[in-house]
C-alpha cells in the first residue's frame, strides 16, 4: 500500500549535479515521489553542465528530469534558478514556460506576508569570479574524491561493518580557510539581505544545510541552505508558516529498496526520453 504523499508549501533543492558519479539520483527520486510541492524552487546547479558527459548519463538521472518535467507539465510554480555549474542557462533569465521561469534569483512572498531572498550564492565566490578555469578544475577534483569516498564507504559498510565517513566534509571541517569560507560566506548573505529589509535568504552552492538567525548593526535575518545531493542528500521544506531541513536517512533508504521497480518492468532511456519530450511539449501548450 502507497503512504500519502506529503504536501508541502514550497520545496527548495540546489547542488543536484545531475550528470555526475558523485549525484545520488536515486535518492533523490525516491523523494521527490514521496511529497507534493505547491511552489518549487530549483536553486542552482541542478545539472552539471561543466562535467556533463554524453558517456555518463544513467536513468536514475533521466527519472528525475523526467518527474520534475511532469511537475512542470501539471502547473506546478517551479522556479529555475541559475548557478555556476549551470551558468550557460543565464542567457535565457526570463524565460517563462508554462509554469517554470528561469532566473537568477527571486523573491517568495510568503503566506505570513513575509519574504524570502532565493539565489544560488556563487556571486559571493571569488574564485569563480576571478579564476574560472581554478574552478573548473576544483570541481573535477571533488567529484573524484566523492568517487574515492563512495569506494571507501563500500569497504567499510560491507567489510568493516562501520559506518560511513564523509571525506570532503572531513576536510572542509578540519581546514580553516574552508570553515572561514563558509562562515563569511553565510555571514554575507545575512547582511546583504538585512539591508534589504528580508526575513529570509535562501541559498545553495556551499553544500552546508543549514537554517540559523544571523544578526548585525542593522537587524537580524533567517539564514537558509538546502544543502545538497552529492553528500547532504537534504532539502528545504515550507509548509503550514515553518522552514525545515529534509535529510535522506536510513528509514528512507530502506523504504527506497523496498520499492524498487523489477528492473524488466523499469522503462529504458529511450523511453524516459520520450516521456520527457512529451511533459515538454505539455509545458509549451
Amino acid at each position: 500500500m502507497k503512504k500519502p504523499k506529503r504536501q508541502i508549501d514550497i520545496l527548495v533543492i540546489s547542488d543536484v549535479h545531475l550528470g555526475t558519479y558523485g549525484c545520488h539520483a536515486k535518492e533523490l527520486h525516491h523523494y521527490l515521489k514521496s511529497i507534493k510541492p505547491k511552489v518549487v524552487v530549483l536553486n542552482g546547479d541542478i545539472i552539471d553542465i561543466w562535467q556533463f558527459s554524453k558517456s555518463y548519463w544513467p536513468k536514475s538521472h533521466m527519472k528525475v528530469v523526467t518527474l520534475l518535467l511532469n511537475w512542470i507539465g501539471k502547473g506546478i510554480k517551479t522556479y529555475y534558478v541559475t548557478g555556476n555549474h549551470d551558468e550557460m542557462l543565464r542567457k535565457f533569465e526570463g524565460l517563462k514556460m508554462g509554469s517554470l521561469s528561469i532566473v537568477n534569483k527571486v523573491v517568495l512572498n510568503l503566506a505570513d506576508g513575509k519574504k524570502a531572498w532565493v539565489f544560488h550564492g556563487d556571486v559571493f565566490d571569488i574564485t569563480m569570479q576571478h579564476s574560472k578555469w581554478l574552478a573548473r578544475l576544483g570541481a573535477i577534483g571533488y567529484d573524484t574524491l566523492i568517487l574515492i569516498n563512495r569506494f571507501f564507504n563500500f569497504i567499510s559498510e560491507n567489510i568493516f561493518k562501520k559506518g560511513k565517513l564523509s571525506l570532503s566534509k572531513k576536510i572542509k571541517n578540519s581546514v580553516k580557510y574552508a570553515v572561514s569560507f563558509i562562515n563569511d560566506f553565510e555571514q554575507t548573505s545575512a547582511d546583504i539581505g538585512i539591508s534589504n529589509k528580508f526575513d529570509f535568504v535562501i541559498c545553495g552552492h556551499i553544500h552546508q544545510p543549514e537554517i540559523r538567525v544571523i544578526s548585525n548593526t542593522e537587524g537580524s535575518i533567517t539564514y537558509l541552505n538546502s544543502g545538497d545531493w552529492v553528500e547532504s542528500l537534504s532539502a528545504l521544506e515550507y509548509t503550514n508558516g515553518e522552514w525545515s531541513i529534509y535529510r535522506f536517512n536510513e528509514s528512507d533508504k530502506a523504504e527506497m529498496h523496498l520499492n524498487i521497480t523489477d528492473e524488466s518492468e523499469e522503462l529504458n532511456n529511450s523511453q524516459l526520453f520520450d516521456n520527457m519530450l512529451q511533459e515538454f511539449n505539455r509545458m509549451k501548450q
